[in-house]
């Protein structure tokens, strides 16, 4: 198994590709999640506030001000979340510890999980304001127009972040599998193998010095007498 890397990733230490890189579904989703932050929180901040004749600034919202703040601080959350998670699929293939990128799995998984479900209180709660607002409170259809793309994005959100969810889950599913077989060597550790046990039917190799063919006779003086 080596080569193979964990938690979705190669080995550490690979050229990054960023046409590869882009074209890869997690990418596209995180992409797609900026950009309906954006438009989200835009709308919000930029048309969500109306002051219908008097010179204090409601919010669009059925005049409920923690539907305004709602919508902004998960829209701006989402937008600064897309692009940390961004640079860190970027950086997380040159990671070579498999404790440290667990560590990052299970960051963008949680975070992924609990802004799919913000997405889906934010949705429910702006569209359920909207309701409420009265017509006649919405003399600007420029207003309107920010009120229900922000509702529309909201839901639009849910299904990006849960896709991104889902890829977290793959990768962590990924990840305890292989790390099975990857934890010494992306460690840093020396891949030891163990020696096999002894099956006592190893020839052994035994130096036997040649039979004499003839025995000398010596003489008293320790050295052999010479025949003639």
């Amino acid at each position: 198994m080596e080569g193979v890397g964990s938690f979705g990733a190669g080995r550490a230490g690979g050229d990054f590709d960023p046409l590869a890189f882009i074209k890869q579904p997690q990418t596209i989703l995180r992409i797609l999640s900026w950009i309906f932050s954006m438009v989200v929180f835009g709308s919000i901040v930029n048309e969500g506030y109306i002051n219908n004749g008097s010179e204090r600034l409601h919010c669009i919202f059925n005049k409920n001000y923690d539907a305004c703040n709602y919508g902004i601080f998960v829209g701006v959350v989402a937008f600064l979340g897309s692009i940390f998670f961004m640079v860190l699929d970027i950086y997380f293939p040159q990671i070579s510890s498999v404790k440290d990128r667990k560590k990052a799995v299970l960051l963008e998984l949680g975070f992924s999980g609990c802004w799919a479900f913000m997405w889906f209180v934010g949705f429910c709660f702006l569209a359920n304001q909207w309701q409420r607002t009265s017509p006649d409170e919405l003399p600007l259809s420029q207003g309107a127009d920010a009120a229900r793309a922000a509702i529309a994005f909201s839901f639009f959100s849910i299904l990006t972040w849960a896709g991104l969810t889902v890829r977290a889950i793959q990768k962590f599913l990924l990840g305890t599998d292989m790390t099975l077989f990857t934890t010494d060597h992306l460690d840093g550790k020396p891949n030891i193998q163990p020696c096999p046990p002894s099956t006592g039917l190893e020839t052994v190799d035994t130096y036997q010095s040649p039979p004499f063919t003839e025995n000398l006779q010596t003489s008293p003086k320790g050295y052999p007498e010479p025949t003639y």
